[in-house]
């Protein structure tokens, strides 16, 4: 789908690129791959016309990571866009309409959207970029830098109608849930990967904190209100996931010492079931079809520097494979490229990142007769 000049790149899974027609994707234009960006380094926001694959340079940004990008959205069916940048000293949101060039800035960055465009969910990017380096933007000091969990800093709630922010779920209420023990107490946490469940009633967060060289994380579940929040798996290792429906969750994790495996967890419940038991044996990016039918996922590289893309229907048990390419071994941390497979709106195409031809670049497979 795109080439030389510049490396191109969405970033995230489980967020659609095509506008509503699906004549167009979203996407970032950079002019480098080999290194983190600094507080400097602009990532210019594109349209690729999917018939002809013609560039359409919309916006830049500087507000921006190789695994996330800039959180790029298609709001509604509506031609506007929204995406992350930083504005003057802090990190805010950008509404614009790709037809008019009309914008509108929101006080804070996004992190997720709700499905019905109205609300989005919001992080403390810098913080992220000290604590996970990969995710969050160079550029703003974390005001919170030196507390271990603030309660004045975590999962916020953006009207993008309005403009109104509120803070849903602090850092500190996450930590004062129980008795988390010296290893949490002792911890700087941050929280990361906000989602919507597929009826926007609530939404999925991780929290995390450092271990040595690696971290555990926890997950949670909260309304907007944060009036209900709920922790789903306690720190150990959960890694990614997607909604299946408005209570459940397909997680990469280890539940209870049953082992590292994909899980539908039940929000609220003790209800927890292994998928793909045997046959999808690593963590992936995975998130299903529009009909619910399939798990689309890949895989890390393997001794062969490849990368497995998969179709998963997981109600037969049945697993195809829809190819593997080849990982740049140059790129490696949080300069990674991992495939982030996404849908489109219908389910019969999917796009990814790879660098399988010699540099990072957007791809697109169509699933029809699959």
């Amino acid at each position: 789908m795109t080439g030389l000049p510049g490396y191109h790149f969405f970033g995230y899974y489980g967020i659609k690129p095509w506008d509503a027609s699906e004549d167009r994707l979203l996407c970032l234009e950079v002019p480098f791959q080999d290194r983190p960006p600094g507080a400097a380094d602009r990532a210019t926001v594109v349209l690729v016309d999917c018939g002809t694959r013609k560039i359409l340079p919309v916006a830049q940004t500087l507000a921006w990571n190789f695994q996330q990008g800039c959180m790029l959205h298609w709001l509604s069916r509506r031609s506007e866009i929204i995406y992350n940048d930083k504005i003057g000293d802090r990190f805010a949101s950008v509404v614009l309409n790709v037809e008019t060039g009309e914008r509108r800035t929101l006080s804070r960055p996004i992190s997720a959207l709700s499905h019905d465009g109205k609300f989005g969910l919001s992080l403390n990017f810098a913080r992220l970029h000290a604590k996970r380096p990969g995710y969050g933007y160079a550029g703003v000091p974390d005001p919170y830098a030196g507390q271990k969990h603030p309660s004045e800093d975590g999962v916020y709630a953006l009207d993008l109608e309005s403009g109104e922010v509120w803070l849903v779920v602090s850092l500190h209420d996450v930590f004062d849930m129980r008795d988390q023990g010296e290893e949490v107490r002792n911890a700087g946490i941050w929280f990361n990967h906000t989602v919507f469940n597929t009826d926007d009633s609530r939404f999925v967060f991780l929290s995390r904190f450092a271990v040595g060289t690696g971290r555990r994380s926890a997950m949670f579940t909260s309304d907007l209100e944060g009036s209900d929040l709920r922790c789903l798996i306690d720190y150990g290792l959960v890694s990614h996931f997607d909604w299946l429906d408005p209570q459940t969750i397909l997680v990469w994790a280890n539940i209870r010492n049953l082992g590292d495996a994909f899980y539908l967890v039940r929000d609220g419940s003790n209800d927890v079931r292994k998928v793909g038991e045997g046959i999808l044996t690593q963590d992936g990016h995975c998130s299903f079809s529009p009909d619910r039918r399939c798990i689309l996922t890949d895989t890390y590289p393997g001794r062969d520097r490849a990368r497995e893309l998969m179709l998963f229907e997981w109600e037969k048990g049945r697993l195809l494979s829809l190819g593997r390419f080849h990982s740049d071994p140059a790129l490696t941390g949080e300069i990674r490229c991992d495939l982030h497979p996404r849908w489109n709106r219908r389910g019969e195409k999917i796009c990814f990142d790879s660098t399988h031809e010699g540099s990072r670049q957007l791809y697109v497979m169509d699933l029809q007769g699959v």
